[in-house]
């Protein structure tokens, strides 16, 4: 009678109720894209990751896909990201450098232009003779 007793009193597990209730619980974590594994899977189901890994190997195995496609994925996605962004920051580079160049050359053109205006102005002035400029220049 006493076993009679216990059985009421503990809530009827059945493999059916379990693999259910991981089921839910593995849907349930995707969908949420919180941490997959094996022992989350066993906390929140109630059960634990002996159970899974015994009782229900190919519950087991379905997280590890899970798992392991989540993190490929994720993996793949972020090198993709970093290739973009190298490739993004290699065109700005040669930009850059296309760039600084152009404004050394402007520099300079705007330097002899200084140097011609200064002169201009002293000849103008009268405080300075003009001299002709030698042949080939």
């Amino acid at each position: 009678m006493a076993n009679k007793s216990t059985q009421d009193q503990t809530p009827g597990r059945s493999r059916s109720k379990t693999l259910d209730a991981l089921d839910k619980v593995i849907d349930s974590l995707v969908a949420g894209n919180e941490k997959l594994s094996i022992a989350s899977v066993a906390r929140a189901a109630g059960v634990t990751p002996g159970l899974i890994h015994n009782t229900y190997p190919a519950v087991a195995e379905k997280i590890r896909n899970l798992m392991g496609k989540s993190v490929r994925a994720q993996r793949d996605s972020k090198h993709q990201a970093l290739m973009s962004e190298k490739e993004k920051n290699r065109a700005l580079r040669a930009e850059n450098d296309q760039l600084l160049e152009e404004l050394a050359r402007i520099a300079s053109v705007n330097q002899r232009l200084l140097f011609e205006m200064a002169e201009l102005k002293a000849v103008s002035s009268g405080k300075v003779v003009a001299m002709a400029p030698k042949p080939g220049r």
